[in-house]
């Protein structure tokens, strides 16, 4: 009997908080780990991720190079003008792509920056949903809103109060239980009072609503230089890249911190050894 691959979602309903980034790296390292790795892309209308890893096949076909990659499938919004229609379309076209990867020891998932019923429902099959968060209080207000001035939390988001949702959907199908991290993306690399104040509401709000906060990525320019050529972190030294600057070591070295925070050991200690 084929065992059901181990998913992991990337989700927010806010765009450009570097999900597709977090997802390929995300990919790589489990590719790296020596697992059978597939993805989807619930956003294949913007198709960030479908991009990256279209660019990443064509370096791989001009530079004839060896690289690894996931069983890709794109998932597309339905058309249908009836709303039940449509989502009955969506949910096939989902569970079409999940048919297609159960073979795979993981799954990761890309969901667009919007409140679909496609996004939702890819949501509900995550047993890791990971939230990338900019480091700023705009972001922040889509897990809560805060109070100006004691930064006390007044009320949860839609968003957040969504994942109660996705989780009991999850618990019904399948009695599954759903990891929750919120990553905190894009982070300044000045000491910024910015930064303490979010450290201290994702506290709070980490035992209010059940969720593990840890750091992402810092905005660096070798992240859209990577996206261009379809490449990870874990590509550099395959590809020839034998100097690495003190921002590629910096980068690495999240990346190892943001795979611990997964809780997968196997992919730990051959990411260490791969970065």
């Amino acid at each position: 009997m084929i065992s059901q691959p181990y998913v992991i979602v990337l989700g927010n309903e806010k765009g450009g908080t570097g999900k597709s980034t977090v997802a390929v790296h995300i990919i790589a390292s489990l590719l790296h780990a020596g697992h059978n790795v597939g993805s989807i892309d619930v956003d294949a209308r913007q198709g960030t991720l479908t991009r990256y890893l279209e660019n990443r096949d064509k370096y791989i076909k001009d530079n004839k190079v060896k690289l690894l990659t996931p069983s890709h499938n794109p998932v597309y919004l339905s058309e249908n003008k009836s709303v039940d229609e449509a989502n009955k379309e969506e949910e096939s076209s989902f569970s079409e792509a999940m048919e297609k990867l159960k073979g795979c020891d993981y799954v990761v998932v890309d969901t667009p920056g919007g409140n679909t019923y496609l996004s939702r429902f890819a949501h509900s099959f995550a047993d890791t949903l990971i939230t990338p968060l900019n480091d700023s209080f705009i972001d922040l207000d889509l897990l809560a809103h805060i109070e100006n001035g004691t930064l006390n939390v007044n009320r949860l988001s839609i968003y957040a109060e969504n994942v109660w949702e996705f989780k009991k959907n999850k618990a019904l199908r399948n009695r599954g239980n759903m990891n929750w991290i919120v990553l905190r993306n894009r982070l300044s690399q000045l000491n910024a009072k910015n930064k303490e104040y979010m450290e201290e509401v994702l506290g709070k709000l980490e035992k209010r609503i059940g969720f593990k906060h840890v750091p992402g990525f810092s905005e660096r320019v070798i992240f859209r230089e990577l996206f261009m050529q379809g490449l990870t972190l874990l590509d550099l030294t395959e590809v020839g890249e034998k100097k690495l600057n003190l921002s590629h070591v910096a980068a690495r070295q999240e990346l190892r911190t943001l795979i611990t925070a997964l809780g997968l050991s196997k992919v730990n200690q051959r990411v260490k050894d791969a970065v």
